[in-house]
C-alpha cells in the first residue's frame, strides 16, 4: 500500500505537462547536451548527497533518513512512474521554488549551473547511483 501511496504522489506531482510548469520557466532553454554529460551528472550527484539526499536517500529513491518526520513521503527518482512522468523544466522549477503544502523546500542558493547539475543527476539517477 506504501508503494501504491508513492506512485501516486509522485504522478500527482510530476504528471503536469510544461504547460503546467510556472511561466516564468515555461520558456527556459533545456541544455539538453548538458543534461547527457557524465561529469555533469556526477557534480549533480555531488550536489544531490549535499542537498537532498537526507530527505530522498542517497540512492535517490525517497528512503532518506529524514524521511519519516515529514508530512508527505519524498519523491523516488528511481520510480519509473517518476521517470516517466518528470520534464526537465519541471524538475528545474521545483528545485527552484519548491513545492507549497509540502516539505520540498525551494533551493534558490544554487545557481543555473548547479541547478541544471542536479536536474541531470536526477533524471538519470537510475545509471548514476552506486
Amino acid at each position: 500500500m506504501t508503494r501504491l501511496w508513492l506512485v501516486i504522489l509522485a504522478l500527482a506531482l510530476w504528471a503536469c505537462s510544461d504547460s503546467e510548469v510556472p511561466q516564468a520557466y515555461r520558456d527556459l532553454a533545456v541544455p539538453e547536451k548538458r543534461l547527457g554529460d557524465p561529469a555533469v551528472q556526477v557534480a549533480g550527484r555531488a550536489l544531490f548527497l549535499r542537498h537532498c539526499a537526507l530527505c530522498h536517500g542517497e540512492g535517490a529513491d525517497g528512503r532518506g533518513v529524514r524521511r519519516t518526520a515529514l508530512s508527505q513521503p519524498p519523491a523516488s527518482f528511481v520510480d519509473p512512474a517518476w521517470r516517466e512522468s518528470a520534464t526537465p523544466r519541471q524538475v528545474f522549477a521545483t528545485i527552484r521554488l519548491g513545492i507549497h503544502g509540502t516539505s520540498m523546500p525551494a533551493w534558490p542558493m544554487l545557481n543555473h549551473e548547479q541547478t541544471w547539475d542536479l536536474v541531470a543527476y536526477l533524471l538519470h539517477a537510475r545509471e548514476a547511483t552506486p
